[in-house]
């Protein structure tokens, strides 16, 4: 499994609020999640994400609520995946639920700049900065997150 797509760059601390509003909670529609994808900290993402791009932030992603809207948000609005130097643990999890690749590298967080063309093997956990001609190394999903994420979420790694 590969993902390949231009940088989305944010900070520390990006918190579910962010990724998507306390006002937008009230739908289940995945779409209209979409819409909103990102909007109180980047109002121009919705129109420049295109499907396949990655997110790039530094500590602490997904912070705050534990709600799974903000994974959900993030997938539907095209992302294949997210890398930071590190995760909130309960986003981790609902990430990894819903099928949404997420990676945790210091050093390519560090490093890589927004609008940055990068790819990522997940199976390796190899990334490279296309952009800079640079390599970084993630660690490599275990083959059932895999599983989990090939299917497209837990539930359906079960089910099907």
């Amino acid at each position: 499994m590969n993902a390949r797509g231009r940088v989305h760059k944010y900070g520390d601390n990006v918190d579910t609020d962010v990724i998507i509003p306390a006002r937008y909670l009230n739908t289940a529609s995945h779409k209209e999640l979409a819409a909103h994808c990102m909007e109180d900290i980047d109002k121009d993402f919705v129109n420049k994400v295109q499907q396949g791009d990655i997110i790039v932030a530094d500590k602490n992603f997904g912070c705050g609520s534990s709600r799974e809207h903000a994974p959900i948000a993030i997938k539907a609005s095209g992302i294949s995946c997210v890398i930071a130097s590190t995760f909130a643990r309960i986003f981790y999890r609902n990430s990894i639920n819903i099928g949404l690749p997420i990676l945790e590298c210091d050093e390519a967080a560090k490093d890589i700049e927004d609008g940055d063309m990068v790819s990522v093997d997940y199976d390796t956990g190899v990334i490279v900065n296309e952009t800079k001609n640079k390599k970084y190394q993630a660690e490599p999903f275990p083959e059932f997150i895999q599983n989990i994420i090939r299917k497209g979420g837990l539930i359906k790694s079960i089910t099907e």
